[in-house]
This record gives structure tokens, C-alpha cells and sequence, in this order.
């Protein structure tokens, strides 16, 4: 059987028994496999990765001071640099030989994140041209306590506490008093914090570094104590308790300090504070405060200004409400004050002023005593002879005399000499009132220019007279 190879049908045919014809399905195309994209993926990311780290990491062969930070981000760079300080070491000289200490037991600080910093922004990974650069500055600080400590075991012959200057209260001299400041010894950390670096920058530990002694000065100076003592003193010299410019009621020295306390902080500063529970046991009560008022008298000249005080005038006063006195007065002593003014109510006293004047009339060889304006008594006596006269004219009592011995010249030249002469007042240069004991020729001019008088009249006269009066002598 022949099978035209020109044509065929769609239907399969059974020829000649059951065997069956069919069309065999086309074999499938082989599938193009795409290894570069499997590939390439793992690669892709990790090149991303490498740009985006070298956008944060310093350029290789970057060291700050000394310290390798290449390949770091700034904030690892930051630890490395201030790790490798702590760990730099300094030689120091000590009495028994040389002794090591790391910038850890110094209490180095360097600021380690500026310079990081600093290293990452001038050399970033992605700046090619910028790599294997050294960045060699970099500041040291100490910590003053933690370094004095670790210098005071290598060196304590080097240090001592400075002493602050004092006041306290000394009860015999009954004032306050200072005791000097005196000053401490420390070491200068300038030249150990220089070798520190020098160790750190170079990475080589720096030669034994001598310790150089520095006095210490106390934080309260003595100038400043004396200050504080000096106001002390003036608030114990006006201390009490006052009615106007009246100190009523007087504080002693030794009270008023025992109201204070003094201290002195951390930085020498002197504060005074006041105990207001102990000043309350002081504060006066209205029996020693409370008086009622009282007219006085006083003498004074033509002018109106007072001479003698004859009768003392008192004003009236109430005593307030105290129960706010001792937290005041608290509050004023540590201000520096040390009179408080009381709560009182005042009522002013009069004082009468009483005008005397004394006139002597030479015709009439009399004294007059004037009491505002009037007469209140009068009396002869004995003025100066006619060749050594009484001058006229007006005056004022300058001084009293009880009794003195009298020397001067007769007319004719000699020497005289009158002892125990009583109740003397002179107005003017040696002629003056007193008494007489050696004649009694009242009314007539018997002496050397003074004015005579029996002796009770110049005691009556010495008596009511005070210095200042007025004396009007004339003819």
C-alpha cells in the first residue's frame, strides 16, 4: 500500500486491520536559560552597599593623633580616639622613682567626636584623593580632681588643703575677730596634660614628667573675712531696739552674736543668718517700752535757742504689735543692720522755753535778772572803779568758775592776789560776776572791773544763770 505523500487528511483512517495513524506533537523549543541575571543580582546589591558605606566611613588610611579611623563611621571613630587616649601613659617622676599613669587615671577627656567628625568631613571614602591622610591636632583636658588625686599618690608632699580665712565672735574682746587665711599647695597640670598629648599624638610614651609645685590660695581670703568682720562689729555697736534715733533697749555684744551663725560655702563665700526663736526672747514688751507724755521747760537767749534744759520733756509712746519684731529683725541682721526700729505710737512733749537775760546798770550800780522780758529780781553791787572800769556793752556768760584764786595789778602798779573767789561767771576776757567776802560797800564801784556781790546773791545768780546768757552792761 502506497500513501501519497502529496496529500493527507485531517481524520485519522483505519487501512486494513485496527491499526491506528496519527500526527506525533511537535517537540517543544529548548528554553533560553538567563544567567546573567542570576548572577548579577547578588553583585548588584552588594555594589550598592559599597557606595552607600563609602558615604559614611572615613577614607582608609585616615588616623586622628595617631588613631587609625580609616574605614570607620565617625561615631566608632569617636570611641577608638578617646579609648586610645585613655589607654596613652605618662612616666612621672615620683620620690621613689618613676611611676605610670594612663590619661584613664588622669581623667583625660579629648573631644573626640569633633574630631572625628573633622576627620570624616575632610576625608570621606568616596573622596579617593583624600585618603591616607593624617590629622595630628588635638586638644587634651584633665579632669583638676581626678588628676590631683592620681598625682597626690606619686607626689603627696605637693599638696595641702589651702585654709579658708575665719570670723567668729571673741568673747574678751567682745567683737568679732578673723583668723588669716592660709594658702594650699596643688601641682600645675599644664605640663602633665602637654605630655599626655605629646604620648597620645605620637603613640610613644613621653619622657618622666616633672611635677611642678603651685601655691593654692584659700577661697575665703583674709581681706574678705575682715570685710565680713567689720560689718559684724558695726551691727554689735548699734545693736537694740530703737524708738526713732533712741536706742530703748540695748542688745549686748555677746546676745546679739548669739543670735548669728556664721558659714562658709564650697566657693568661700561667707553668709550670716539670724536665729528669729532666740531674738523673740528679746523683743520688749509694753512695760518697757510704754511711758506717758511730759511737758518740759528749758532756758534760752533773745533768739530762741535753748541754753539749759530746766525741766526734761518726754514724749509718750505705745508700744505696736510685735509678733512680726523677731522674724524682722531676723531678716535685718542679715542685711547688716542691726538697729530695729519698734512698732510705737509717739506723742510729742512741749517744751516751754523760758527767756533770761542779765542787765547791769553802772549809774545804778545794779544787776538785773530778766525773766521774758520782766524783772524777776535785782540787787546793788560793787563794778569796776572809775580807772579801771566795767566796759560797757553786750555780752555773754562764757564760763563758770566755783571759786578761783584772782592775781592782777593795783592802779599803782603792784601785785594783788585774792584767793578763794566764789561763784565766778565771766563774760568778758577777765571781767566776769562773783562773789565778794573782803567788804560789803555795796552800790558803790569798788574792784578792778568785775562785778562784785555778797557772796549768797553770786551763788543765787551762778545758779540761775547758765553759760551763753546774755549780759547787757551799760551806764
Amino acid at each position: 500500500m502506497t500513501h501519497d505523500s502529496g496529500s493527507h487528511t485531517d481524520d485519522t483512517t483505519p487501512l486494513g486491520g485496527d491499526v491506528t495513524y496519527a500526527w506525533a506533537p511537535a517537540t517543544p523549543p529548548k528554553r533560553k536559560r538567563h544567567l546573567g541575571w542570576w548572577i548579577g543580582t547578588p553583585v548588584a546589591v552588594l555594589l550598592v552597599a559599597a557606595i552607600t558605606s563609602s558615604l559614611v566611613l572615613i577614607a582608609p588610611g585616615t588616623a586622628v593623633a595617631g588613631v587609625p579611623v580609616g574605614g570607620m563611621t565617625a561615631g566608632a571613630a569617636a570611641q577608638a580616639i578617646q579609648q586610645k587616649l585613655s589607654q596613652t601613659t605618662i612616666e612621672v617622676a615620683g620620690p621613689n622613682g618613676n611611676v605610670s599613669l594612663t590619661g584613664a587615671d588622669l581623667g583625660a577627656t579629648v573631644d573626640a567626636e569633633t574630631l572625628a567628625k573633622s576627620a570624616y568631613d575632610a576625608h570621606p571614602m568616596w573622596k579617593v584623593g583624600s585618603w591616607f591622610a593624617e590629622v595630628k591636632d588635638a586638644t587634651v583636658t584633665l579632669n583638676p580632681a581626678t588628676a590631683e588625686a592620681a598625682l597626690h599618690k606619686v607626689a603627696p608632699s605637693l599638696f595641702a588643703d589651702p585654709r579658708n580665712a575665719t570670723v567668729a565672735y571673741n568673747a574678751d574682746a567682745a567683737k568679732y575677730v578673723v583668723t588669716p587665711a592660709v594658702a594650699g599647695k596643688g601641682v600645675e597640670l599644664a605640663s602633665v596634660a602637654a605630655a599626655l598629648k605629646q604620648s597620645f599624638v605620637t603613640g610613644k610614651t613621653a619622657s618622666p614628667v616633672a611635677i611642678t609645685g603651685v601655691t593654692v590660695p584659700a577661697a575665703t581670703s583674709t581681706a574678705t573675712a575682715k570685710q565680713v568682720a567689720v560689718k559684724l562689729n558695726a551691727v554689735l555697736d548699734m545693736g537694740g531696739f530703737y524708738v526713732g534715733s533712741e536706742r530703748v533697749v540695748p542688745v549686748s555684744p555677746a546676745t546679739m552674736a548669739s543670735w548669728l551663725t556664721i558659714t562658709t560655702d564650697v566657693d568661700g563665700k561667707i553668709s550670716v543668718s539670724a536665729d528669729a526663736a532666740k531674738i523673740q526672747k528679746a523683743v520688749p514688751t509694753a512695760a518697757q517700752i510704754d511711758q506717758t507724755v511730759r511737758n518740759g521747760s528749758a532756758i534760752a537767749d533773745s533768739e530762741g535757742s535753748i541754753l539749759r534744759v530746766e525741766t526734761p520733756t518726754q514724749d509718750g509712746r505705745t508700744l505696736g504689735d510685735t509678733s512680726k519684731v523677731a522674724e524682722q529683725f531676723a531678716a535685718q541682721l542679715e542685711k547688716g543692720d542691726g538697729a530695729y526700729k519698734l512698732p510705737v505710737t509717739v506723742v510729742p512733749g512741749k517744751t516751754t522755753k523760758i527767756v533770761r537775760q542779765l542787765e547791769v546798770n553802772l549809774t545804778e550800780q545794779r544787776v538785773y535778772l530778766k525773766q521774758d522780758g520782766k524783772v524777776v529780781d535785782s540787787w546793788l553791787v560793787s563794778s569796776g572803779h572809775d580807772i579801771t572800769p566795767t566796759f560797757t556793752g553786750h555780752y555773754r556768760v562764757y564760763v563758770h568758775l566755783p571759786v578761783q584764786t584772782m592775781r592782777g595789778l593795783n592802779v599803782d602798779g603792784t601785785k594783788y592776789t585774792t584767793p578763794d573767789v566764789p561763784w565766778i561767771m565771766y563774760f568778758n576776757g577777765g571781767e566776769g560776776f562773783h562773789g565778794v567776802y573782803w567788804h560789803n560797800n555795796w552800790g558803790h564801784k569798788m574792784s578792778h572791773g568785775c562785778v562784785g556781790m555778797p557772796i549768797s546773791r553770786a551763788k543765787q545768780l551762778y545758779d540761775w544763770s547758765p553759760d551763753n546768757i546774755e549780759v547787757w552792761v551799760h551806764n
